[in-house]
Formats: C-alpha cells, sequence, structure tokens
C-alpha cells in the first residue's frame, strides 16, 4: 500500500469515526468536537484530491466558523446545557433501515461497470487556487467585507442579548 492509500485510510477513518460519534455521543458539547473533527479529516482528503483551496476553506469555515457557531448556540442557550432536558437518542432504531438502503444503493452502484472516459478531457491547470480566489475576491471584495462586519454585529448582539437574559433570570 502506498503512503497516499495508507493516508486516505487513516482519514477515512477519522471522518467516519468521529462522524458517527456525532450522531450517537449523548453530549451535545462532544458532538459539536467531534463534527469538527469530522470536517478536519474532510479537509484532510480534500488535500488528497490536490484541492488545496477547498481543504482550506473547509478548514476555516466549517471548522472555524461553522462549529464556533454551533458552540456558542449550545453555550448560550440554558435550556440545552440544564439537566432537565434529556439528550438521547431514542430514534436511533429509526436510522438502520435507512443506512440499510443507502449501503444498497451504493453496492449496486459500484457493482456497476464504470461510466465511459471522455477521451478529450484537458489537463488541470497546475495551480488554480489564484484564479479562483481573484474570481471570488476581487469583483465581490466589498460584500464579502460587509457579509463578516454584519456577521460579526449578529454576534455581539447574541452575547449581548444572552448576558441580559442571564441577568434577568438570576434576578
Amino acid at each position: 500500500m502506498t503512503g497516499q492509500g495508507i493516508a486516505f485510510a487513516v482519514l477515512a477513518a477519522i471522518t467516519l469515526i468521529s462522524a458517527l460519534l456525532v450522531v450517537t455521543i449523548k453530549n451535545i458539547v462532544r458532538s459539536a468536537l467531534f463534527l469538527a473533527l469530522s470536517f478536519v479529516g474532510v479537509a484532510g482528503l480534500y488535500v488528497l484530491l490536490n484541492a488545496e483551496f477547498l481543504a482550506a476553506v473547509q478548514v476555516l469555515i466549517y471548522v472555524g466558523a461553522i462549529t464556533v457557531l454551533i458552540l456558542f448556540a449550545i453555550m448560550l442557550t440554558q435550556q440545552i446545557m440544564s439537566a432537565r432536558i434529556r439528550q438521547t437518542t431514542e430514534w436511533f432504531w429509526a436510522a438502520i433501515p435507512t443506512t440499510l438502503a443507502m449501503l444498497a444503493v451504493l453496492m449496486i452502484k459500484f457493482a456497476l461497470p464504470p461510466y465511459p472516459a471522455h477521451k478529450t478531457l484537458d489537463a488541470l491547470p497546475a495551480n488554480t487556487t489564484m484564479p479562483l480566489a481573484e474570481a471570488l475576491l476581487k469583483p465581490y471584495l466589498l460584500p464579502f467585507e460587509l457579509a463578516s462586519v454584519i456577521l460579526l454585529a449578529a454576534l455581539i448582539g447574541a452575547i449581548v442579548i444572552a448576558k441580559e437574559e442571564k441577568h434577568d433570570a438570576a434576578d
């Protein structure tokens, strides 16, 4: 087995095991942390596919922003962290038929002959990151920056509202 094959096996195992733990673990905070680990595994798979830009976006947006947003939502919601709400997976049995159906579809897909390859495929350029970044950020730099400022304002507003609710509940 080559080094790339070993790296793929390790990253696939990390991604799948952490995704399984996301849906089976009872503690919602730990579930969110395993979701971040699953996102990191997917970013590693992007690196193996020579899609460095997608890997960087995966880490920045999903591991950084989305996971932090989920953790903020969990921490700012008092009811989720209270002992009154049960955090169980009572519908775990309902996932079994869906999983078996998806497994059957995948097995049928891999049993069928592959699609014929097109002989006229051009080779990809060596570096696609810079043209992609220029296409995304040059014409849309102002809206991109405005969206980040609006999201920052929303985050500060959520913290202020949660702090006010905490003080009101203490009174």
